[in-house]
């Protein structure tokens, strides 16, 4: 076994209980195997509301089905925050703050000794506000205590032959807006249909950025060529004016991370 791997487990054996956030995504798949290896007690929770793709929420199920781990899905409440629909550049802090407090509610009604996420070392190098939630509620991070980047856990999730290995990064659809644009139910949702029907044309990796009347589509620079097929560009470009966007553009630097702080990156940088 990898010494990292090896870290990771005694790690968590010392935690002995513990409540996972738990997405469905490669990270928290990964820890939750881990934690279960490491025997453990364990629930799994998984965050259920309007800026949660579905098909996140079915892979969770299924995937902690597979795995036989306890798991329960409980709704979250982030839209009748204003802190959050807002959309400041904290907007983070509070859907974590949302989400930290019934998991450590939980934690505390049904005895166990701490709540866990999957951030890994990666997500130390980007701006988090969901950071300072984790410490306001006290929330361990053994990804990043045992030092796991996001190529490692990747490669011990497919030797652990976790279908989730190589699933894309699908973080909750309020990242597809400019910080300032307010986040609706019905934003959120032309946002997901949009996504969805790309995925249906084969780009897996994928992000639909609102910017009001304009839908800027962000896929792998390396799928460009293919989304400007004339047939496959009038056919997305019909499908996204039927959702409600005036205008559809591309983005020809290709899929980004976190495209959307780089508005926060470049200011800081004047």
């Amino acid at each position: 076994m990898n010494n990292k791997l090896a870290h990771l487990i005694n790690i968590l054996k010392d935690i002995q209980s513990a409540v996972l956030a738990y997405s469905g995504g490669v990270d928290s798949t990964f820890l939750l195997k881990a934690m279960q290896l490491s025997d453990i007690r364990i629930l799994a929770v998984t965050a259920a509301s309007e800026i949660i793709p579905c098909n996140d929420l079915l892979t969770a199920k299924e995937v902690a089905g597979e795995l036989g781990i306890r798991h329960r899905i409980i709704k979250t409440e982030e839209l009748s925050r204003e802190e959050f629909v807002s959309n400041t550049p904290d907007r983070c802090f509070f859907c974590k703050d949302e989400l930290f407090k019934k998991l450590t509610d939980i934690a505390l009604l049904e005895g166990y000794m701490f709540v866990l996420d999957g951030s890994n070392m990666d997500d130390t190098t980007d701006y988090r506000p969901g950071r300072k939630a984790a410490i306001k509620y006290k929330i361990k991070r053994p990804l990043i205590e045992a030092g796991l980047s996001k190529i490692e856990i990747r490669e011990f999730s497919k030797q652990l032959g976790l279908s989730t290995w190589d699933k894309p990064s699908s973080p909750c659809l309020a990242t597809r807006f400019p910080y300032g644009r307010r986040i609706t139910k019905e934003a959120l949702l032309r946002v997901g249909k949009a996504e969805d029907f790309l995925r249906t044309l084969g780009f897996f990796k994928v992000r639909v950025r609102d910017h009001g009347s304009i839908a800027r589509i962000e896929v792998e620079e390396d799928e460009i060529e293919s989304l400007l097929i004339p047939e496959k560009r009038k056919l997305i470009t019909k499908t996204l004016k039927s959702l409600g966007f005036e205008f559809i553009s591309l983005d020809l630097d290709g899929y980004k991370s976190g495209s959307l702080n780089r508005v926060l990156r470049d200011s800081h940088s004047l």
